[in-house]
């Protein structure tokens, strides 16, 4: 089937489609359960294995020294399912997975609700989603034909006879026929359960078939009626008042049962409003309207809400009885740099928005955000907690600093709870490529536009005060070392022969340092003495003086000679710490260099070849023309001022 045969693909998925519909009585359904028991599995089984059989994997420090520093010793699992549309938040998602599991092993946690709290932008609302989606995706499940509670044909079984069909099909049968359901076998199939007709019936959240919603409701208008149905009216002249024909079992608990129930802000409803709540967990049974007798409930209630409302309803004693069936998980803020890029790429690769984005302009709005979620530490400076957060090694005067990653947390238990959200960065981003002329955005517009955008927040002053030190100081500093690396970088890159040429020289006078002996000019056949001063003002680049010279030059020679030996190629790249001694002694003379290139207004031949083919290389490595320009205008009015 080719890309653009359309009808081929409507009628490959209508016949899928149709394979997987079944209608049947219950002795058909009986066989298909004595052969594949999971059909019959209750609403958190099926949840878990949904989440689970994408895959999973087991990482630990001894696979990654970056996860050694983060983690320790400590085993994350990380689930694919989740992989491509959470980034920085293993800890919560491996807790929401835990609680599934237990309570498809009809644990407590089968009773009881799972309940996201954590600051606005953090991502509850996308798990919530993403349960959602995951339900949708399931296999369509088997469900008594015309029940509006879409229950589990197996309750049709009655209770004495339980056991015996319990042993032969090899499943608990857990539940009890809704009244609609009981009446109807009754009066319809005169008590022959067998010949009940069974079907079934795919998850939808836009259907209500399986998933149902509780949005806040007025305090002064809250109707039960939203949670589990309704008499109808016109009915009532019909039938008795206790009749079942008269229900309308359409509520959230209605829908959402052997799915999902969602309590959207479920703190912002009055107590009385959520007691539907305690019976469906505890007792797994609902009020039915009117006059009827409570009805079994099979389902997965989530909740999820902000902090402060979280704080204000647990403060009150008398909603002990809520609180004890609350299984709490913290989706806290992103605090891993590299994850929290990973957010804005996904969510700018999501977007229309088709501009060039210079390199470092996302890493730096990230920095904001993280730097803005982390708590003031005795023990480091804001920047050096993000990347040691970050999993990276924090060096000073040559040596790694040891910092326990581990003491900067338990000082700060509520970190990652308050700060700067992701939807604030974003609409950032989105402000500056909106108001781009060039189609174009770099660190330096995307800075401007944050700190403009933080000085029009209502938040109170030290924090704001906080914020533009992070902007105009912390970050501006950082991203200006990052630009004269880069610069200096290409402008090395154009510097292809001076490098080897200074390699070349240290080679020479290496070999005759070590064997004590004089170096032939190649162009007069001189004999010159070894220029110990020009080997040491390379060596001084990465800190090798006295002594540990002597074993450098050595380790140097013998290590080229062994190159050339299994005939290697030789250049200034072919020894790393060599290589990083060349780069800085040419760094060090190229900034002079490149400050009057950048600001001269007439450039002579040589110079404009050296800086063209620095812009060539910064295009290499992501940047195009109108930022390359931008950044270097700022590089020549910040980084090497007169």
């Amino acid at each position: 089937m080719t890309n653009l045969d359309f009808a081929g693909l409507i009628k490959q998925d209508r016949e899928e489609r149709k394979h997987q519909h079944f209608s049947g009585t219950l002795l058909d359904y009986l066989a298909i359960v004595k052969d594949n028991p999971k059909v019959a599995m209750l609403a958190h089984q099926r949840m878990h294995e949904l989440l689970n059989d994408r895959g999973v994997k087991a990482v630990s420090g001894e696979d990654d020294p970056r996860l050694k520093r983060l983690y320790g010793n400590e085993v994350i699992k990380k689930y694919t399912f989740f992989k491509d549309e959470f980034y920085g938040i293993d800890k919560s998602i491996m807790k929401i997975m835990r609680y599934f599991h237990s309570a498809a092993m009809r644990g407590e946690e089968a009773r009881q609700v799972l309940y996201l709290v954590g600051p606005v932008g953090a991502g509850k609302s996308s798990l919530m989603e993403a349960l959602k989606k995951a339900l949708e995706m399931a296999h369509p499940m088997y469900v008594i034909k015309d029940c509006p509670m879409r229950e589990e044909p197996l309750h049709l079984i009655p209770k004495h006879l339980r056991p015996n069909f319990e042993k032969m099909l090899g499943v608990k049968i857990e539940g009890d026929l809704c009244p609609v359901c009981r009446w109807r076998l009754k009066h319809e199939y005169k008590g022959e359960f067998e010949n009940v007709p069974v079907t079934t019936t795919e998850f939808s959240v836009r259907s209500r078939k399986g998933v149902g919603v509780v949005p806040p409701v007025d305090p002064n208008n809250q109707d039960t009626s939203v949670l589990s149905g309704s008499v109808d009216i016109s009915k009532m002249d019909m039938y008795p008042e206790d009749d079942p024909r008269v229900l309308s079992l359409n509520g959230a608990f209605n829908v959402g049962n052997r799915g999902i129930v969602e309590f959207i802000e479920v703190f912002k409803n009055d107590v009385e409003y959520l007691h539907t709540m305690i019976t469906a967990t505890q007792e797994k049974s609902i009020p039915s309207p009117g006059k009827g007798s409570m009805i079994y409930f099979d389902g997965i209630i989530l909740a999820h809400s902000n902090e402060a409302e979280w704080n204000r309803f647990k403060s009150d004693h008398t909603n002990e009885a809520i609180l004890d069936r609350i299984v709490k998980v913290e989706v806290p803020y992103c605090l891993e740099l590299d994850e929290e890029v990973k957010i804005y790429r996904k969510m700018l690769s999501n977007s229309a928005f088709n501009a060039h984005i210079a390199p470092h302009t996302v890493e730096m709005a990230s920095m904001f955000a993280i730097l803005s979620r982390l708590a003031s530490s005795a023990k480091v400076d804001p920047f050096t907690k993000l990347k040691i957060y970050n999993g990276e090694e924090i060096v000073e005067k040559g040596s790694t600093k040891k910092v326990d990653i581990n003491e900067l947390r338990e000082e700060a238990a509520r970190e990652g709870m308050t700060g700067i959200s992701t939807r604030f960065i974003m609409k950032a981003l989105d402000t500056a490529l909106s108001d781009s002329e060039h189609n174009c955005i770099n660190p330096i517009t995307v800075l401007d536009t944050l700190i403009k955008a933080v000085k029009e927040m209502v938040i109170n002053e030290d924090d704001k005060k906080r914020y533009l030190g992070f902007l105009q100081d912390t970050l501006k500093k950082e991203y200006n070392k990052l630009l004269e690396k880069e610069v200096t970088r290409a402008f090395i890159y154009g510097y292809q022969e001076q490098a080897e040429s200074l390699f070349n020289n240290y080679l020479d006078h290496s070999e005759a340092f070590v064997n004590s002996a004089k170096i032939k000019d190649k162009s007069t056949g001189e004999e010159l003495e070894c220029d110990v001063k020009f080997l040491q003002s390379i060596e001084e680049q990465i800190g090798i003086t006295g002594t540990a010279a002597l074993g450098f030059r050595q380790d140097v020679t013998a290590y080229m000679f062994s190159l050339l030996r299994s005939g290697g190629k030789i250049d200034y790249k072919s020894y790393e710490p060599l290589k990083e001694a060349i780069e800085k002694k040419l760094t060090v003379s190229v900034k002079e260099l490149s400050r009057v290139i950048t600001k001269a207004r007439v450039r002579d031949g040589e110079q404009d070849g050296k800086f063209n083919a620095m812009v060539e290389e910064m295009k290499r490595n992501g940047y195009c023309d109108h930022c390359c320009n931008v950044v270097l205008k700022y590089a020549a009015n910040n980084l090497w001022r007169d």
